[in-house]
């Protein structure tokens, strides 16, 4: 009796079932990617036709130097187009598709991170933690209140604070400052990624660096890290968060 073959990485069915959950990629189908103004702004061309939003809206914006980032991420792409290595484009496709028609929606729900806001529910212990959150947090928390009028009660642990009429009025007058649809969508990015309107809003005004603002969302991890040590995974996936907020950042300066 002769032993079976050992498989093939073709006949791994664990391969094989990777490689089924995976969508195929479209092939690169254009030689250039550019654009054009146009009524409206600057749009989007592959081989000089303009290109189009999943939802059939044209790829559109108001500034050149945006468009200009979308066409070199779409010249980036090799031999398929993958949008995983596309994220200005991704963020513009949100901010077109359903940002600009829910505008009042995407503003409520910012306003609501005041309730939950990262920034405001401190540590009581240990020394160290506590110092590294008022050394990151408070001058965001100034900001706020010096250049939006914003105040925040500050809580301990995870006991909720109701913040005052008042400072919930100055953060939604901020968030409706913010006019642009792709500078909405990229401030929403940066708010769910990081868990703060108020670092975002301090990205979108200068006030703080994204790397800076990336940093601050990520104290408790790194002290934490600091202690345990780090997790490949768990780093990887942080990393690729990192990531789709500096692209957020991008997007909030060039639009």
């Amino acid at each position: 009796m002769t032993d079976a073959p050992a498989p093939t990485p073709a006949d791994d069915p664990l391969r094989v079932a990777r490689a089924a959950g995976r969508p195929s990629l479209p092939k690169r189908f254009y030689e250039q990617a550019g654009v054009a103004e146009e009524a409206g702004g600057w749009r989007l061309v592959l081989d000089g036709r303009g290109a189009n939003t999943p939802g059939r809206r044209a790829l559109r914006v108001a500034q050149a130097a945006l468009a200009e980032a979308l066409a070199a991420e779409w010249q980036a792409q090799v031999a398929v187009i993958d949008p995983t290595r596309m994220p200005l484009t991704r963020l513009v496709n949100s901010a077109l598709d359903g940002v600009a028609e829910r505008r009042a929606e995407v503003v409520d729900d910012l306003v609501a991170y005041a309730g939950s806001d990262l920034l405001v529910y401190r540590a009581g212990d240990p020394g160290r933690l506590v110092a590294e959150q008022s050394a990151a947090w408070d001058p965001v928390l100034d900001w706020a209140r010096d250049a939006l009028g914003a105040r925040f009660i500050l809580s301990e642990g995870v006991m909720h604070v109701t913040q005052p009429e008042g400072t919930i009025a100055a953060l939604r007058r901020a968030i409706e400052s913010v006019e642009s649809p792709t500078r909405l969508a990229a401030l929403h990015a940066m708010t769910t990624l990081s868990g703060s309107v108020l670092l975002a809003l301090a990205v979108v005004h200068g006030a703080a660096t994204p790397e800076a603002a990336w940093a601050a969302a990520h104290v408790d991890e790194t002290f934490q890290a600091g202690i345990w040590g780090r997790d490949a995974e768990a780093e990887a996936r942080l990393e690729a968060r990192r990531a789709e907020f500096e692209a957020a950042a991008r997007v909030a300066s060039l639009g």
